[in-house]
């Protein structure tokens, strides 16, 4: 099949796909192939530095990764002084409360652009990319990669924990907002 004959096909999927609304769909395949090839690449490292892999990862590095990757996804994604690694893909919208921004994600560009816009501005989408990067650290730096996770697992209970406070702060002074 030639170029244009795949390029043809390729706008009728996506106007077939999303007839009423613009979505991305060769940037994610651009993300997918990236996030492929990152995975790839770990584990080649894996192979070439021949680390061992666990066959059952322990249930405490589980749990210190799952709140590492949550607090780095929304550090990443959310957290207002990390906005400039997502400005050229995203557009500042509001506050959200506990330094933390909305975006919008940018529609000018390609749809490259878009969709690493999309990627940086979810906590939940770019989990997927930070929990890969501490499973191979764990398995290639593991030292290293629990100190950070528990770094950052630190910070996230931090966060409850100040969440908490100021939640009792409100309700021992009636609910108000107002410092005296």
């Amino acid at each position: 099949m030639s170029d244009t004959g795949l390029r043809q096909k390729a706008a009728r999927l996506r106007r077939a796909y999303a007839p009423h609304e613009h979505r991305p769909l060769g940037g994610y395949l651009v993300a997918m192939g990236t996030y492929a090839g990152v995975t790839g690449a770990l584990a080649g490292l894996v192979k070439v530095t021949g680390r061992p892999v666990p066959e059952r990862p322990a249930a405490a590095d589980v749990v210190l990764l799952s709140i590492a990757t949550h607090k780095l996804s929304r550090l990443l994604s959310k957290d207002a002084v990390t906005s400039p690694l997502r400005a050229p893909f995203t557009r500042y919208d509001r506050p959200i409360g506990s330094g933390e921004v909305m975006e919008q994600v940018r529609d000018s560009g390609s749809s490259t652009r878009h969709a690493i816009g999309e990627l940086l501005s979810c906590p939940f989408c770019l989990a997927v990319w930070v929990a890969t990067g501490l499973t191979g650290g764990l398995v290639l730096a593991p030292r290293l990669t629990r100190l950070v996770a528990t770094a950052l697992t630190a910070v996230a209970a931090s966060d409850f924990l100040q969440m908490a406070y100021a939640t009792a702060q409100q309700a021992a002074e009636g609910g108000h907002d107002d410092e005296d």
